[in-house]
């Protein structure tokens, strides 16, 4: 594998215009009603729908992810997906505001699994809405070899035993209007002949970022303080066509949410709040 310290530290700063119609898209998309307006709070997580990167044709890889290198270091392996990330909340964003992402490579880690050579890059973005940061946040991205036998599609079973619990249809339509509204060509999501074939999964893979979405969504209506940190962990993938549990409950200074199909959890997350007085 290629030395990439080169590419720790680097950084890049774009800038966004948090328009109304993209996270009321969602909104509705999601059954909500979609009334946000100027002025209003950016619901949380509601910022990865904006500061798409968006390139040409031949930019692009066999994935339908930008090509490597650039920003981004060119690891050397195939597949690629959002593990997990951390967020803490300083103060809301605003929709109609104009933001700067400045995003910085903290660190690139080869590891080995039991699938094989892993490469972990570690990135921070930092969201200004023109008066301080409003949203740090790192993620984890992992590089990983080409994928070997296919995963079995989950089983559908009964709900799980949570105080929070709400149930989603991740079907081809959802999944593709969050890879439109996130501007995410990843094939995976969209395209089944390819995400069977090529990456060998049983289906649709449901985007990690949208499970996020949803768990932190299902905290801040249950939770009765305002939601300052948020750290998520995906542990495999839920695919379409089979019911999407979302869960969870109150924990120590927050919540502990998760997703599951069957009897297996998706992803896990932890949501901290802020003391009321």
């Amino acid at each position: 594998m290629s030395d990439f310290d080169d590419w720790v530290g680097r950084s890049q700063a774009t800038t966004d215009t948090l328009d109304c119609a993209r996270s009321n898209a969602l909104s509705v998309a999601l059954g909500g009603e979609g009334t946000l307006q100027a002025g209003d709070a950016l619901p949380l997580l509601h910022h990865w729908l904006y500061f798409w990167d968006v390139k040409p044709p031949a930019g692009l890889g066999q994935d339908g992810h930008p090509a490597k290198g650039g920003f981004l270091p060119p690891v050397p392996l195939p597949r690629r997906m959002w593990a997990g990330g951390r967020l803490t909340f300083h103060k809301p964003l605003l929709l109609g505001a104009q933001v700067t992402k400045t995003s910085t490579i903290l660190s690139v880690n080869e590891k080995t699994g039991r699938t094989g050579t892993l490469v972990f890059v570690t990135v921070r973005h930092e969201l200004d809405g023109g008066d301080g940061v409003a949203v740090s946040e790192e993620q984890d991205l992992v590089y990983r070899e080409p994928a070997g036998a296919s995963l079995p599609m989950p089983v559908a079973a009964p709900a799980p035993r949570a105080a929070w619990l709400e149930q989603v249809d991740p079907d081809p339509v959802l999944l593709f209007r969050y890879s439109a509204l996130t501007m995410n060509g990843h094939r995976i999501h969209y395209d089944r002949p390819y995400a069977i074939g090529e990456e060998a999964y049983p289906g649709l893979v449901v985007h990690g970022p949208l499970q996020a979405t949803l768990l932190i969504a299902i905290a801040e209506r249950n939770l009765h303080a305002p939601i300052t940190g948020f750290s998520f962990r995906g542990q495999q993938p839920a695919f379409d066509g089979v019911p999407l549990h979302v869960c969870g409950g109150p924990g120590e200074g927050g919540a502990e949410v998760w997703t599951q199909q069957g009897e297996a959890k998706n992803m896990v997350a932890s949501v901290s709040t802020a003391a009321l007085s």
